[in-house]
């Protein structure tokens, strides 16, 4: 199972040539240690053990590049963006793996790429530059903007929704006023932009829904959008036969069928499932699915991250339990 870290995590991992040294490697175990793989060195002085780094998401592993970037830089730093500032606000971008780190020239030059980081020449008002942990970089609704901009829209909206559910979500309590206020303050964003990709970019934020609690969750939404779904009845709330409250991924009523996006995290993540074991996880998935069918009458209809790759695969996932578009 991969792990998600955090800022503090990723510069735990990275290890300098002198922290090498002090740990009784010699200079020529570390780059026999570099040539063969088990270190791999993400910049210049800065390596990470190739096993952790493994392990990790592509989000986490883009956080140690930033990091790493962050720490060889002069002060106070480069101005981190797109992609590069949405892993230091902790937002997901699902499926997106960049090659180079993602940063802002400030002042009137032109963009290039050096030594792995690509600098890009875009207007950004001081007050869209925050602080997060010591490193720069652009604020959460202006990351959202230039992810909509210019990533893929699987990538855009996961972090769209995220950045949506900070703001008008607390628990399972959807905030209707404050997600309208989160548009309309993306959407005058969008319209101050004049650059490639702002049209997908408007129907990125339009789509975008707090209530999708995971990236497969909004990744599912936006391929059942692409399938003929429309409408779709979000986090649905079941009151349970003693009275558990349960809030369900998806609800297709003209079908009477629950859909749930099964996440691997939902029952090997330690974050995710807390102190049960996996085992406790699955059967308390079990017994709630139980007592929803048993109140409600309605099946379900669950699927993994390999189903939500395209439009198609979710489509015959879904066919294989009768659940298709209206006609």
């Amino acid at each position: 199972m991969k792990t998600s870290i955090g800022l503090a995590q990723a510069h735990d991992l990275l290890q300098t040539r002198a922290d090498l040294l002090s740990s009784g490697r010699t200079d020529r175990e570390i780059r026999e240690l570099v040539r063969t793989g088990l270190v791999l060195r993400v910049r210049r002085d800065r390596y990470i053990d190739a096993v952790g780094y493994d392990g990790l998401w592509d989000e986490g592993k883009h956080l140690v590049a930033v990091i790493a970037a962050h720490l060889n830089a002069d002060p106070p730093g480069p101005v981190f963006w797109g992609p590069s500032a949405a892993v230091v606000h902790g937002l997901p971008v699902y499926r997106l793996a960049p090659k180079n780190v993602h940063t802002v020239i400030l002042g009137n030059r032109h963009g290039r790429t050096r030594s792995g980081i690509a600098q890009h020449y875009v207007a950004i008002d001081d007050s869209d530059i925050v602080e997060i942990g010591g490193i720069r970089c652009t604020s959460v609704e202006r990351t959202v903007l230039a992810l909509a901009c210019t990533a893929t829209a699987d990538a855009s909206l996961s972090a769209a929704d995220a950045a949506l559910r900070r703001v008008a979500v607390e628990g399972h309590r959807y905030d209707a006023a404050r997600a309208v206020a989160w548009h309309e303050r993306m959407s005058h964003r969008a319209a101050a932009v004049h650059a490639r990709g702002v049209r997908q970019a408007r129907r990125i934020l339009d789509f975008a829904d707090g209530r999708a609690q995971l990236p497969g969750e909004s990744v599912s939404r936006l391929q059942l959008h692409r399938i003929g779904f429309s409408g779709l009845d979000l986090q649905v709330h079941v009151t349970g036969a003693e009275g558990d409250d349960y809030w369900l991924d998806f609800g297709f009523p003209r079908n009477r069928v629950f859909g749930e996006f099964d996440g691997q995290g939902k029952y090997m993540d330690p974050e995710v499932r807390g102190a049960r074991t996996a085992e406790d996880a699955v059967i308390a998935e079990k017994r709630r699915e139980d007592d929803v069918r048993g109140v409600t009458g309605w099946r379900f209809a669950r699927w993994e991250d390999r189903h939500i790759r395209t439009p198609d695969t979710l489509s015959a996932r879904l066919n294989a339990f009768g659940v298709r578009p209206p006609a």
